[in-house]
């Protein structure tokens, strides 16, 4: 696979929550941050977000949002609306007037990831990803949105689990979405595989974790010196080009551990170490523990 499937295979993201969301007249509600990647796709009608510092944001019919992690914000039928305090819940919302057709519907909710490696997830994306219905009305993300709009008005067997599975093709193309190259990128993955040279080297250390890359051999692979290639992986991706073989190496280790189904001889092989004791050490060295006692899940943030 390439490096962003290989990294969603290892989050295997799922649709927590999902729930209808609806407004009539005049309406605001404030929302505390939470860790919790959440989402929003505006069905019909528009409301208009805010976050703390900033203007508010318009989002329209067709428009999707996603943030990795979730702020303060206040949705509100008008910009400026003060917003009531509200807790999320499971369960579908109605703001505003109770009686009557809703002038304004959405789907929101939160995705859940594999704990154990959730933070390669912030290293992918920007703070938002914002997808106006006018670019994504004529790709295929527009018409993944006009097929999960007319399942969330039909009563047909198995709505749930076509809503779930939706979403989760809704999560993936917007990871890789283009217009996502046009806003402040963080550095990590999604940048190096907006270049084509690194976006080489990259497919290569996935597809071969085992190998005894160097830095050499990885310039070669993406067709530059070894100097340049360093320096621009360095700068496009955050980290050293080995740090970043080290870095998936643990992340697959860690998932693995977390699993529970093989031994340690097993993962070392598997991901490059020529022992299972060289790979407890290197292990121990960079998470602070030791592969048994993290499997066990003794670990602060496990």
């Amino acid at each position: 696979m390439d490096p962003l499937s290989d990294i969603i295979a290892l989050l295997r993201p799922s649709a927590a929550v999902s729930k209808p969301i609806s407004g009539r007249g005049r309406w605001g509600v404030r929302y505390r941050p939470h860790d919790a990647p959440g989402f929003t796709i505006i069905l019909s009608g528009e409301a208009w977000i805010t976050f703390d510092g900033e203007a508010p944001l318009r989002l329209a019919e067709g428009d999707f949002l996603l943030l990795p992690t979730t702020p303060a914000f206040t949705l509100a039928s008008e910009p400026g609306t003060a917003g009531t305090a509200v807790e999320p819940r499971n369960e579908a919302v109605r703001h505003g007037e109770q009686e009557g057709e809703p002038d304004f519907t959405a789907l929101g909710g939160s995705f859940a990831f594999e704990r154990v490696n959730a933070s390669l997830l912030l290293a992918l994306l920007p703070g938002r990803i914002h997808i106006p219905a006018s670019e994504g009305r004529t790709t295929r993300f527009g018409r993944l949105i006009e097929l999960l709009a007319e399942e969330c008005v039909t009563n047909y067997p198995g709505k749930e689990l076509i809503v779930q599975r939706m979403l989760e093709a809704l999560l993936v193309e917007a990871l890789r979405w283009r217009g996502i190259g046009n806003q402040r990128m963080p550095a990590g993955l999604l940048s190096g595989m907006r270049d084509p040279a690194l976006a080489r080297a990259l497919h290569a250390i996935h597809a071969d974790v085992r190998a005894g890359w160097t830095v050499a051999e990885l310039a070669g692979v993406a067709g530059m010196s070894r100097s340049a290639f360093a320096a621009r992986f360095g700068e496009v991706l955050g980290c050293a080009p080995i740090e970043y073989l080290a870095r998936w190496r643990m992340a697959i280790a860690k998932d693995a551990l977390s699993r529970g189904t093989k031994s340690l001889d097993r993962i070392a092989d598997e991901i490059g170490y020529e022992s299972a004791s060289a790979f407890s050490t290197a292990f121990r060295k960079r998470l602070g523990c030791s592969p048994g006692r993290f499997a066990r899940g003794d670990v602060t943030g496990r």
